[in-house]
């Protein structure tokens, strides 16, 4: 009687290789889709840079002699303004990322995943890391024009890692509740419209003109969005103004969106695909 001999067990593969596979895989396919349909990108770079010449050359002396700033020289108006274009331009992938879940969900692509040996989680991470990288070029783009029309920061190397690193939290945790929203909605035209109010709430905060210049009850509800700190921050890190505590309450701010934004989007990614 032979003993048969037993091969050695190939060590499996762990599970996060495969979702980290995955995720680069699907992140590929967001990029390729991209490239394809650049109207989308080009829409979330063309806002905050319409923005950027309204305020500048069309209210800048107005707006800049109201709050002070250098007695109406713009281009002390363009350095208090950049911040919150900037920061405008770090929440306008919210739109596209809403649009492009909501597409994948209505149009069946996700049942067609279900059928393959690929990580759920993969699918909305992918959208996730397309949407980060969008949103950095778009940054870089607008940072340029910005330095073009006049802006001048002083801010050291480190201080612009840390404004760089908190705009992509920032678009992070965006990425995340936009993609929730994609997957809320019943149509790409209400998965449009969800994340609006967002991408405009900076300007509600001390984008434009400081809280302080605000009516009463605008300036308590400009103090205590989420976007005046993060702005206050930014503002600091690149021009040297004073920061405070706001730098903790950005990235409290930045934190709660992204992990209400995760939470939600596999929650509800969970129970669509079990349907």
């Amino acid at each position: 009687m032979s003993t048969a001999t037993l091969a050695p067990a190939t060590p499996a593969t762990p599970t996060r290789s495969y979702a980290l596979r995955d995720s680069l895989t699907m992140l590929r396919r967001n990029i390729k889709h991209m490239q394809r349909y650049p109207s989308m990108t080009i829409s979330i770079l063309v806002m905050p840079l319409l923005m950027l010449l309204l305020f500048v050359y069309v209210f800048g002396g107005a707006l800049g002699a109201g709050i002070g700033a250098g007695g109406g020289d713009r281009g002390d108006y363009i350095n208090y303004l950049v911040p919150g274009i900037i920061l405008m331009a770090a929440t306008s992938g919210a739109v596209a990322t809403a649009v492009s879940v909501c597409t994948d969900m209505t149009e069946g692509i996700v049942n067609r995943f279900r059928t393959m040996s690929i990580s759920r989680g993969s699918i909305l991470t992918g959208h996730v890391m397309g949407s980060v990288l969008q949103v950095a070029a778009v940054l870089v783009l607008v940072t340029g024009v910005s330095l073009a029309i006049g802006f001048r920061p002083d801010a050291s190397v480190v201080e612009w890692a840390a404004a760089a690193g908190l705009l992509l939290f920032l678009a992070f945790g965006m990425a995340w509740l936009s993609a929730a929203m994609g997957m809320g909605a019943k149509t790409v035209e209400s998965a449009s419209n969800a994340p609006l109010p967002l991408t405009f709430l900076p300007f509600l905060g001390s984008a434009v003109v400081p809280p302080e210049s605000m009516p009463t009850a605008l300036r308590w509800f400009a103090e205590y969005q989420p976007f005046t700190p993060i702005n206050e921050t930014l503002r600091g890190l690149l021009l040297g103004t004073d920061i405070g505590n706001a730098g903790w309450i950005a990235l409290a701010w930045c934190t709660a969106l992204a992990a209400l934004g995760y939470f939600w989007s596999r929650a509800v990614f969970n129970r669509e695909v079990t349907r």
